[in-house]
């Protein structure tokens, strides 16, 4: 989260009446109506992408809105101006916006989610997204090792499932090689199988989850090996192989 940022879109807010107070926010229109984050995001998260400003200046105010709404509406606003008449947005403010959110400590829930059921979830945007937010640095996250790299990385490593196993395994077998990451590993190979949309190769997938060690008590492993060796691809596509899974391992 940037200071700066945040106390931007306060400013912005203000002027156009809406403050924050105590449990929540009001608008000068209806000072005596408490607001949630989600109804002030739903009201006026898209008249930003309306101000007489640049693009780039108008995806930076936007994401001092995430950041002081933390509401994942704002991510799909960022997501439709994309994609809107005017866009596509400036892509280096876009996804920097995306990475500075994933290394924060701090949660950031709503970017995640963003990136899962929007992004990742679109084929037509999948690689792009996974590219910039983890698959161009993940050689350096394996070799800086940083705390902030590794942040990232387990952030978007558990929320992968969706993308295609083409764009993400070879990000996947880098990453294995990096302890550090084969929890979050282990849960991108989970929500591989599991996910709605989620895409894995089997064998391939068997051999990574062969090589990650894991705390003893990491939960389903055995059921996520046994389906992966009997070749299923997707819990959605072989309806009661999990539950065959769990019988076999209990």
């Amino acid at each position: 989260m940037e200071r700066q940022a945040v106390e931007a879109a306060q400013r912005w807010l203000a002027d156009q009446g809406v403050s924050q107070v105590r449990d929540g926010w009001v608008s000068d229109e209806e000072p005596d109506v408490l607001l949630t984050a989600n109804q002030v995001a739903h009201s006026w998260a898209a008249d930003v992408f309306a101000e007489d400003l640049d693009m780039a200046d108008q995806l930076r105010l936007a994401f001092g809105l995430l950041d002081l709404l933390d509401d994942y509406w704002v991510t799909c606003e960022i997501r439709f101006a994309n994609e809107s008449a005017d866009g596509p947005l400036p892509a280096d403010v876009l996804w920097d916006g995306y990475r500075q959110r994933l290394e924060a400590d701090l949660g950031v829930e709503a970017v995640t989610y963003s990136l899962w059921v929007d992004w990742f979830e679109d084929h037509a945007t999948s690689a792009t997204a996974f590219a910039e937010v983890l698959g161009k640095d993940i050689d350096r996250v394996v070799a800086e090792r940083s705390d902030v790299l590794l942040r990232r990385a387990r952030r978007v490593l558990e929320c992968s499932g969706p993308v295609r196993w083409v764009v993400k395994e070879p990000t996947y077998r880098t990453a294995v090689q990096l302890s550090a990451l084969h929890s979050a590993l282990f849960r991108g190979l989970r929500a591989s199988f599991h996910d709605v949309y989620g895409d894995l190769e089997p064998a391939a997938a068997l051999a990574l989850l062969n090589q990650l060690d894991l705390p003893a008590d990491t939960q389903h492993v055995a059921e996520l090996r046994h389906v992966l060796a009997a070749g299923h691809e997707n819990h959605y596509r072989s309806p009661g192989a999990w539950d065959d899974a769990v019988r076999s391992c209990s």
